[in-house]
């Protein structure tokens, strides 16, 4: 027969079972919420010094959740004035697709992705040779109108310097429906473990081939893994907007949140010259 005090251990020890079994199950949504960019700040914090950004940075399985660090309180700062315009007449389109749309561009041409924001006109030369299938994909949902309206949801101003685009959703957790293989990590513009100032990459979710419409513009050096597709690199009035959106900082005082300034895409075309 099973005594009052052992019927009380082993109820201790299921409670205890459930409440890990939560606990796991809230980290694994918590790692599938960050982008690159938050999980290599959650790095940082604990000292691994920008060794990683998932969702946009290092392997998932390696990192220490960023939701899951205690950082010290930003000091309120009062927010820069928004240097930025209303965004265009429209709405974000619901467009999925189930595969990786089929190669269609001239690997051996020359395209241009133009970001028409509300900060002002961002150009992309983009590296289709390098980075064909992601240059391809750019050029399929930017015909599709899937960049139209949507947000740059995401700045971080310490450690790394970029601004996230391409999510739809705008939260970091919004996508095309299918996923892109890597391309061009070993380009020579990556030294160092840097990504310099005008690169523009991939985000992914820290494992390899997770890349889908998620990008982002580096507006400084920034320290991380070649695990990024670099597919593009800025025109110098696109840095100027860019860094103008940067100076405008960001909303939770702490070096990452949403962008102080209003960015959204009102149109984003490809042109193949």
């Amino acid at each position: 027969m099973v005594s009052q005090e052992q019927r009380r251990r082993q109820l201790a020890r299921e409670k205890f079972l459930r409440q890990q079994q939560r606990r796991t199950a809230s980290r694994r949504k918590a790692r599938m919420r960050n982008s690159v960019i938050a999980s290599v700040l959650g790095v940082i914090v604990i000292g691994s010094v920008a060794l990683y950004t998932t969702g946009v940075l290092k392997d998932d399985d390696k990192k220490v959740n960023a939701s899951e660090q205690t950082t010290p309180s930003a000091t309120p700062t009062s927010k820069a004035p928004d240097p930025c315009a209303k965004p265009a007449a429209g709405s974000v389109k619901k467009l999925s697709w189930k595969k990786e749309p089929a190669m269609s561009i001239d690997t051996s041409a020359k395209y241009t992705l133009k970001l028409a924001t509300t900060c002002g006109d961002i150009g992309v030369a983009l590296k289709a040779s390098a980075a064909p299938h992601t240059a391809n994909s750019f050029d399929f949902l930017a015909g599709k109108g899937y960049f139209d309206h949507t947000k740059c949801h995401r700045l971080t101003t310490q450690n790394i310097y970029v601004l996230q685009c391409g999510d739809p959703q705008g939260t970091g957790m919004g996508g095309p429906g299918y996923t892109l293989p890597d391309e061009n990590l070993k380009d020579k513009s990556l030294k160092n473990n840097t990504y310099p100032a005008g690169t523009v990459a991939m985000a992914n979710t820290g494992q390899k081939h997770t890349g889908g419409s998620q990008f982002f513009l580096v507006f400084k050096d920034s320290q991380l893994p070649p695990s990024y597709t670099p597919f593009g690199t800025i025109d110098a009035t696109g840095m100027k907007v860019l860094n103008k959106i940067a100076a405008a900082g960001e909303s939770t005082g702490g070096g990452d949140g949403a962008p102080n300034a209003t960015v959204v895409i009102n149109k984003a075309t490809v042109t193949k010259s």
